[in-house]
């Protein structure tokens, strides 16, 4: 359940890589627009991390990573890196799914990754809001 695209030797189109989100395919395509169109994020297919991530999609505003998107059997995993501030100033809005993850995140200097893995709108939802407080982070720094 769930598996990725690992074949390294296969370049997917982003019509493959919607079609095997299966039931999730159009939470993915919405994810991918709203973020170029957001954002004005460049939208390049990858295979960044090795087997273990697979096939998926960088999006890039000013070469800098704003998120990966990995398409699954059924659902996607969106990877992003937030500070502990930014985490904190949308816990309490967040589903309790949500702050699993956020609870769990994996450690990075002040802050850490979520390997958030989509499977319904509500947590489109809550993607959405975290990745409009990395987008926010990320204006002021310009």
């Amino acid at each position: 359940m769930y598996e990725r695209m690992l074949n390294k030797q296969a370049v997917p189109t982003i019509e493959e890589m919607t079609s095997y989100c299966g039931v999730n395919a159009e939470l993915f395509t919405m994810l991918n627009q709203w973020l170029s169109n957001q954002y004005c994020t460049l939208q390049e297919t990858v295979f960044p991390y090795g087997n273990h991530y697979g096939w998926g999609i960088a999006h890039r505003s000013k070469k800098k990573l704003l998120c990966n998107i990995f398409p699954e059997d059924n659902a996607f995993t969106v990877m992003v890196r937030l500070s502990d501030r930014q985490f904190a100033s949308v816990y309490g809005n967040m589903q309790k799914y949500t702050q699993e993850y956020m609870d769990h995140k994996y450690p990075c200097g002040d802050g850490g990754w979520i390997h958030y893995r989509v499977k319904c709108k509500e947590h489109l939802e809550d993607i959405m809001k975290l990745l409009i407080v990395k987008s926010e982070q990320r204006i002021w720094r310009f």
